[in-house]
Formats: structure tokens, sequence, C-alpha cells
């Protein structure tokens, strides 16, 4: 899945949800997400804190077939900043 069909399902999962919090997700070469109060968009900018998490790694989360909290301590994903960000972002999913 392209980073671009990444972003539309979020769009999608998000919707309604009342995520007020901003989060980037780092997907290293293949860019990044940003996620704020005004949307999901693709690129770079300022977050409360930074989650590094490769591509297919976060569509697993969004499926729901990958454990945030285990990928967390596998060191599969690496958070930098407000944890408690992070932590909305995993209830918001």
């Amino acid at each position: 899945m392209s980073v671009d069909a990444l972003i539309e399902r979020m769009r999608q999962q998000f919707q309604g949800r009342g995520f007020d919090r901003s989060v980037k997700l780092d997907l290293g070469e293949e860019g990044a997400v940003l996620i704020d109060g005004n949307g999901i968009s693709s690129g770079d900018g300022e977050a409360e804190c930074v989650i590094s998490i490769s591509r297919a790694d976060l569509e697993q989360l969004l499926a729901g077939e990958l454990d945030p909290m285990s990928a967390f301590l596998s060191g599969r994903i690496r958070v930098e900043g407000d944890m408690s960000a992070a932590m909305a972002l995993t209830q918001a999913i």
C-alpha cells in the first residue's frame, strides 16, 4: 500500500474520533505522515511526538494485526517526545 493510500485509510479511520494531538509518523525513506488538528497529511512538520515505524508495520497496526504496545516493547516502534500523545494515537486507531 502506498503512503498516500495509508493516509486515506487513516483519514477514514480517524473520522469523528476527535483526535486533537499532534503526532508525526516517521516512515524513514518513504516519508512522514503528520496527524494534527488540521487533519492527516504527508510531509514533515512540528509535532508533540515523533513515532518511527516502517510502512509495513503501520499497515499492520491500522489493520489491527499489530499490537502497538508489543511493537513498542520489541523495538518495532520508537517514540520521541510526548508519550501521552503517542498513547492518545493508539486509542484513536
